[in-house]
């Protein structure tokens, strides 16, 4: 079994080959080809690989898919005895990606 945990957009996501995955918005457009390098840890059939923060001979090839939007997340707020109510909605802004390849 073969993975990786790399970092993207701020947030650090575990990556198989041959996966879908919904990460934070990438500015690139549907069809493109992505290749991420900051990749902190690498293990392939039990031998790990550690960063120091990364690696630097490993490389992930991405297909972006496409860009949707999360779920809606809904924010209300209330002062008591002030009679002052906000609601407020989110909805993230996402890139869906396969991940092709890992090669070490």
């Amino acid at each position: 079994m073969t993975y990786a945990v790399v970092d993207i957009g701020g947030s650090q996501i575990i990556l198989e080959p041959g996966r879908f995955y919904d990460v934070n918005y990438i500015s690139s457009n549907p069809g493109d080809a992505i290749r991420f390098n900051r990749v902190l840890l690498f293990s392939q059939e039990g031998n790990f690989s550690i960063g120091k923060p990364c690696l630097q001979d490993v490389a992930i090839k991405a297909v972006v898919l496409k860009h949707l939007i999360g779920n809606k997340v809904n924010v209300f707020k209330v002062k008591p005895k002030k009679n002052n109510r906000i609601s407020k909605g989110h909805r993230q802004r996402l890139t869906r990606i396969f991940v092709e390849d890992i090669s070490y």
